[in-house]
């Protein structure tokens, strides 16, 4: 996928959605779990390779978790998957090497 999306508006949308989920008490809990990182591990495990990716990577793969953060940050959901493309992470091509 082609993404016009650099790397820093990339990476700028998914600490805004790490940021909208970090301060929703329902999403939160809910991407702890899925991930198995602590609260208190979110900032060391933000810097790492991947992690960015993961973050658009829960919001896309749950239609109105993504739907209800482009609605309140008005955000299209396009972009979303854009940005996954453009971080370290999130280009598929890995699956297409035999």
């Amino acid at each position: 996928m082609k993404t016009d999306m650099t790397t820093d508006q990339a990476q700028a949308l998914a600490v805004q959605a790490l940021t909208f989920l970090a301060q929703d008490n329902e999403l939160l809990p809910r991407f702890l779990s899925l991930t198995g990182i602590q609260a208190g591990d979110i900032r060391t495990a933000a810097r790492e390779p991947g992690f960015l990716a993961g973050v658009l990577q829960f919001y896309l793969a749950h239609e109105p978790t993504l739907l209800r953060f482009c609605e309140e940050t008005g955000s299209n959901p396009a972009e979303l998957q854009s940005a996954l493309h453009a971080l370290p992470g999130g280009d598929h091509s890995y699956d297409r090497q035999v």
